[in-house]
């Protein structure tokens, strides 16, 4: 629900404006205002699972995030939408980082690759599969019921992890108050800089407030977090320890690039496929199907050698063949291209989903100390969401210069009418056949950027470091008897039944 919440609206966009009577500006916010809202507080609430349990921190935030997301359906203004939508964004962010939590808390690290893997094949897929249902559902019954869907679905899942949830035991953490204030006002500056950036042009704003130096006030404020972290005499909101193990580092920066790279490629991929194929934003969606089927068949497998391999070899070719599939669809993105062409790309990108997501999450999580758990798992979701915002604005930037590059002076006429397309998911709503060619050339240049970021995080992963049980058969060692949360690594929890 949460993954799938970032990216549903975007097909929903045309609907959104008929039905409430809005702008395009305004609907906008109901995306950025999610993500500003889900992004933002990562550090914090992974903070809060590990000082009041992760159990109670997720009950929590899926309640909020069911309950704004009928608020969502039942709106009947575009602000009031709005409104619900950060409601919603700050359900999803005191969900995200207990999930990974009560997986590195509950399984051993021997074991936690298998567990990981169904984690992560749901991001992978939930990731991508968003405008599918998007476009089914406002094909359907109407844009409320992407909001409405997500109820039943809350319902369930309240009562199955009120039953199912293991209790974990807490830890009592000192709140740093200062680095709260600090983290929240500099990521503020820096998404928003970020994501809203070419909505003002990359210049002012309001007054003396211009884009370039709001990101850079985010950067300066995130700087002095950093410096207070290490300085402070209290307990910190992110120990910079974690960082020690260059597998938690370097999981960190390999998840950005995917983060980066998912999010990019989705946007040049459907302005090609409904503004020059033609297709209605179903059919565009439905062409993730293979990606989606062989992420989710493959992740139980791949699962099971997270455990026992060296990590650097699953999550190298995990990134390597999605840089590559990306590489690939660039290559056939051409008006006369045949759907078949574009199906097996997709394949190949669900075959790298199952050698990303879970493996990053297992290699991240593997030495977490217990009671820092949240914490490690707060500071992964920030990387990966910060990369998904920088991927958002960079491909749209380089969309725009592509197709100014590609069209000249019919580059505003071909890029409005190619977003009418792709909203409205009909051909001929203003591309002219005589720029199709161009148009499509700017969308498959425009993919070469997502791709590319990829390799980064191909240079990362190749620096992971074996961990000392890989190979070996998995053993659970004791919980800590203090309840300190001293704990090795790979010991099992004290759990509580719930």
């Amino acid at each position: 629900m949460i993954l799938v919440d970032a990216t549903i609206v975007s097909v929903a966009t045309p609907a959104i404006i008929r039905g409430l009577d809005a702008d395009v500006n305004s609907v906008i916010w109901v995306t950025s205002a999610y993500l500003l809202a889900y992004a933002v507080p990562l550090l914090v609430t992974g903070r809060l699972g590990d000082r009041f349990g992760p159990k109670y921190v997720y009950l929590v935030g899926l309640a909020l995030f069911t309950a704004a997301s009928l608020w969502c359906g039942l709106t009947g203004s575009i602000t009031e939408l709005v409104v619900a939508r950060v409601a919603q964004g700050l359900g999803a962010s005191l969900m995200t980082p207990q999930t990974m939590a009560v997986i590195t808390r509950t399984f051993p690290a021997g074991q936690r690759g298998q567990a990981m893997s169904l984690w992560g094949a749901t991001a992978g897929v939930a990731t991508l599969v968003g405008p599918l249902v998007g476009g089914l559902l406002v094909d359907g019954p109407g844009w409320q019921w992407i909001f409405f869907i997500n109820v039943p679905i809350g319902v369930v899942g309240l009562v199955l992890a009120w039953r199912l949830v293991p209790r974990l035991e807490t830890h009592s953490h000192s709140f740093d108050l200062i680095g709260v204030a600090l983290s929240s006002v500099g990521m503020f500056c820096l998404v928003f800089g970020i994501q809203e950036g070419g909505t003002y042009d990359w210049g002012a704003i309001t007054g003396f407030l211009s884009v370039p130096l709001l990101i850079g006030f985010g950067v300066v404020v995130l700087g002095v977090f950093i410096w207070w972290q290490g300085h402070m005499r209290g307990e910190p909101l992110v120990p910079l320890s974690l960082f020690r193990d260059r597998n938690f580092s370097l999981s960190n920066a390999a998840i950005t690039t995917v983060g980066f790279a998912i999010t990019g490629m989705a946007f040049p991929l459907m302005l090609f496929t409904q503004a020059v194929l033609g297709y209605s934003p179903t059919k565009s969606a439905l062409l993730l199907v293979p990606m989606a089927v062989l992420s989710g068949a493959l992740a139980p497998v791949v699962g099971r050698f997270v455990d026992t391999v060296h990590p650097r070899y699953i999550t190298t070719a995990g990134l390597l063949l999605c840089s590559i599939s990306l590489f690939w669809v660039s290559r056939v993105m051409t008006p006369d291209v045949a759907v078949w062409q574009l199906l097996l790309p997709m394949a190949l990108l669900g075959v790298a989903n199952a050698g990303m997501w879970s493996p990053l999450a297992a290699t991240a999580t593997r030495n977490l100390p217990m009671r820092s758990a949240g914490a490690g798992a707060g500071i992964y979701n920030t990387t990966r969401q910060v990369g998904a915002v920088l991927g958002s604005a960079a491909i749209a930037a380089v969309i725009e210069a592509r197709l100014a590059a590609n069209l000249g002076a019919a580059a505003g006429t071909a890029g409005g009418s190619g977003a009418g397309a792709a909203a409205g998911g009909t051909r001929g709503t203003g591309l002219p056949p005589q720029v199709a060619s161009g148009f499509a050339s700017a969308m498959s240049e425009a993919m070469l950027l997502p791709a590319t970021v990829l390799l980064l995080g191909v240079v990362a992963v190749l620096f992971f470091v074996r961990p000392s049980f890989a190979g070996k058969p998995a053993t659970v060692a004791a919980a800590d008897p203090t309840g300190a949360g001293h704990a090795p690594a790979d010991a099992a929890p004290a759990i509580t039944p719930a």
